[in-house]
């Protein structure tokens, strides 16, 4: 955690200063030229600083940009659906979530409730596997084949219910169904007695870069509400598609 501390440091550093070197890093972050050296060439590496012109100064790097550019498409993501989300969330009276790819997770972005959903259950920020929830089994689908198995050999497929899928043809074969209809289902397989349905959320390209799902108890939100509300579903998440460009 030091170390991750220092580097945050050192970019911090360049932002303010506009370039700085090696002697000056070390005296600002208080540790010895060798170990400023050693953040900087680390930092350097990843693209994320670049020596100048002028010998010995470091300054930020467009690494830096590659990093940031995401952030306006994950920020335009959430402000384009939350509207949506939140006319759903009272429509069906349930748990709204948007989640996204993170590493070999699905996480939630963005929440809206109804009044029937459970107060205290706040999804955002959650990573969940992606092998057990309707989110993260229609982010998988439409993966590209290296990258879902990838993902699938990092993580496995661990029992978390009894409903949870483990077997790897009977995953693959889920999500060329989900693939085919654009519709990821959960029965209990995240957490007993919780169901979940999602559609694909598209940008501009027709990549599919969110899934947008509804969930609630078992009891209420069970197989034949979610095919009374399949289609609501589907159309909001087109509703957020077109938000985001996709003339599809």
């Amino acid at each position: 955690m030091q170390s991750v501390d220092r580097a945050i440091t050192v970019l911090e550093i360049l932002a303010r200063e506009g370039h700085a070197g090696v002697s000056e890093v070390a005296a600002e972050i208080g540790v010895h030229k060798s170990t400023a050296f050693r953040l900087l060439a680390a930092l350097e590496e990843r693209d994320l600083v670049e020596q100048n012109t002028e010998r010995g100064k470091y300054q930020l790097a467009f690494g830096i940009l590659r990093l940031a550019s995401a952030i306006p498409t994950r920020i335009d993501l959430v402000h384009q659906a939350q509207p949506i989300m939140d006319a759903l969330a009272l429509q069906f009276d349930e748990t709204i979530n948007l989640a996204v790819v993170r590493e070999h997770y699905a996480v939630n972005v963005q929440q809206a409730r109804g009044s029937a959903a459970v107060a205290s259950q706040n999804w955002v920020g959650q990573l969940t596997p992606l092998h057990a929830t309707s989110s993260g089994k229609l982010l998988l689908a439409f993966m590209s084949d290296e990258q879902r198995n990838s993902i699938l050999d990092r993580a496995g497929q661990p029992r978390l219910t009894e409903n949870t899928v483990t077997s790897r043809q009977e995953l693959l074969d889920q999500l060329a169904e989900i693939r085919e209809n654009g519709f990821a289902t959960a029965f209990e397989e995240l957490e007993v007695g919780l169901n979940a349905a999602a559609v694909p959320i598209r940008d501009h390209t027709g990549a599919v870069v969110a899934a947008m799902s509804a969930s609630g108890p078992t009891f209420r939100y069970d197989r034949a509400r979610i095919k009374d509300t399949e289609a609501d579903l589907r159309l909001a998440g087109s509703r957020i598609s077109h938000r985001m460009g996709w003339l599809g």
